[in-house]
């Protein structure tokens, strides 16, 4: 039903962009109210994000599908071009920037859906804002979390474990990182293993549009194909740029592995959009392959510092807020939406897939196969831990800490 819904929405949009040009301001609302009716409660709503028309004049709309026309229609009068007033966005151009500085540092997401969330009411942002200097309302705080991809939603229970005490002062910290790294133009990514997938004709969840009758046809037991085994999508996000970089591994998910994924993004993605950059901050997960208990990660981490110069600062998400990851809910969680419903047949496939994964908020994703071997297991001693030029912070060193070059470039 939510695919029907959703492929209506896709019809309303094409419909009134390819109208818009030829209807003035009024002719806009009338039909923007037309599509609403029969919709039921909500239907404002969705039909102005849909085409942009503020739900105000929608409803105005409305109320003039009501009326009888007074006069004929060549002698009503139509607003100049450009007439009426200006959104608040469009006088006030700090107004989102703002708005989503208040919320980010709770910023929470789902890795299975591209929503946000905040847990600060609208009436408590408005009142900051307008502290702030800026003149708003609930309302249009409401609409533009909407426009922003924010969503009000509940708690859930959660199996994660226990929280540790420290856990909201290191997003702070995080946070607070990675706005300096942002103000100084330095890149900041986030990095993660997605979900491990076989390759094969294999059932893959989600549907999309296919003949009536005709469904793909898949195995009935997920078995792995020993020819064709499984692959480790790693994935490098850049959360200032909105870009993605996905090393697609066929081997062990290792520390040596994570980090030539990073490796391969900067030297075919990074060093472009920051030419004169000398420091890297990565955000990780405490476990897997990036654990910050991993000697073979930092070990890594510090042939890489050599070889780019970078100093590379790394803050780890506390333990169980894995789902936190900015790349879960950015980059990984549009991944699984652009492939749902279609076999991972090929490593061809799932390289294709990746890479065409876009969003309407501009979200660009290279892909890449690395049919390269990592061993598994692979001892380092405190001898090889000495040799790494690691300075940590004194909020939780074992979490926040730098790698710098041990040799010039």
């Amino acid at each position: 039903m939510c695919d029907i819904i959703g492929f209506m929405d896709n019809n309303l949009s094409k419909r009134f962009e390819a109208l818009a040009p030829h209807l003035d301001e009024r002719m806009r609302r009338l039909v923007a109210a037309a599509e609403t009716i029969g919709l039921g409660h909500g239907g404002i709503s969705e039909v102005s994000q849909e085409t942009g028309v503020s739900r105000r004049a929608i409803a105005l709309g409305l109320e003039e599908l009501k009326e009888k026309p007074k006069e004929p229609q060549k002698e009503r009068r139509i607003r100049k071009e450009g007439g009426g007033r200006k959104k608040t966005v469009d006088t006030d151009p700090t107004l989102k920037r703002d708005l989503e500085n208040l919320i980010e540092p709770i910023t929470r997401g789902d890795p299975e859906s591209p929503l946000l969330w905040t847990c600060k009411s609208v009436r408590n942002l408005s009142d900051e804002l307008n502290k702030m200097g800026h003149t708003t309302s609930r309302r249009m705080v409401n609409e533009l979390l909407w426009e922003m991809g924010y969503s009000l939603q509940a708690n859930r229970k959660s199996s994660e474990g226990n929280e540790h005490p420290d856990r909201n002062e290191q997003f702070e910290f995080i946070y607070q990182k990675t706005r300096e790294f942002q103000e100084l133009k330095r890149p900041v990514i986030s990095v993660d293993t997605k979900k491990k997938e076989l390759v094969g004709d294999f059932k893959n969840n989600g549907t999309e549009w296919n003949l009536k009758g005709k469904p793909i046809l898949v195995r009935v037991h997920d078995f792995q194909i020993p020819e064709l085994g499984k692959v480790n999508p790693y994935g490098i996000y850049d959360i200032s740029e909105n870009t993605g970089w996905v090393n697609v591994g066929v081997d062990n998910d290792t520390a040596e592995f994570a980090v030539e994924s990073i490796r391969k993004w900067w030297y075919s993605m990074g060093r472009d959009v920051y030419p004169n950059a000398q420091q890297l901050l990565i955000t990780a997960d405490g476990g897997g392959s990036n654990g910050y208990r991993v000697r073979l990660w930092k070990l890594e981490l510090q042939k890489l510092a050599d070889q780019t110069g970078l100093s590379i600062s790394v803050s780890h998400l506390p333990p169980g807020t894995s789902k936190w990851n900015k790349i879960e809910h950015r980059l990984f969680s549009f991944i699984s939406q652009n492939w749902r419903g279609k076999p991972l047949v090929s490593h061809e496939v799932i390289v294709n897939l990746i890479s065409s994964t876009k969003t309407k908020t501009g979200l660009k994703v290279n892909c890449e196969l690395d049919t390269k071997s990592y061993e598994k297991g692979r001892k380092v001693t405190d001898n090889d831990m000495e040799n790494v030029n690691i300075i940590r912070e004194e909020f939780h060193g074992e979490w926040n800490y730098t790698i710098f070059p041990t040799k010039t470039i």
